[in-house]
């Protein structure tokens, strides 16, 4: 969203039903030892960002196992991506946002 515009919020529910927790947690914070968990309020019954774990002292990281990745949550997310990918090259000339030139890293160059 560009500076100054209504923003609107997502349902943590819906975040993770549709699988967009999973796939955050797959592509990015997983192969960093981190993972981003979400649970269900006793007292509300909504759901809320729980926290996030730890495992950088695991040189693997985290991985899902046996049924726990979702094949139709990755697949919907993938679709998204695809749809807004192209739509964020033909209008902003970028699908991931690029660090300044001068800003030093070499992170985007390594992926």
């Amino acid at each position: 969203m560009k500076h100054g515009s209504n923003k609107t919020y997502m349902d943590i529910q819906e975040f993770a039903e549709f699988g967009y927790l999973q796939e955050l947690n797959r592509r990015f914070l997983h192969p960093l030892g981190l993972a981003l968990s979400v649970t269900k309020d006793t007292w509300s019954g909504k759901w809320v960002l729980g926290s996030i774990w730890d495992g950088r002292d695991d040189p693997e990281g985290f991985v899902f196992e046996g049924e726990a990745l979702d094949m139709s949550k990755a697949d919907r997310v993938a679709k998204e991506n695809f749809i807004r990918r192209g739509f964020r090259i033909n209008n902003l000339g970028f699908s991931n946002q690029p660090l300044p030139a001068s800003s030093g890293s070499e992170s985007e160059a390594t992926e």
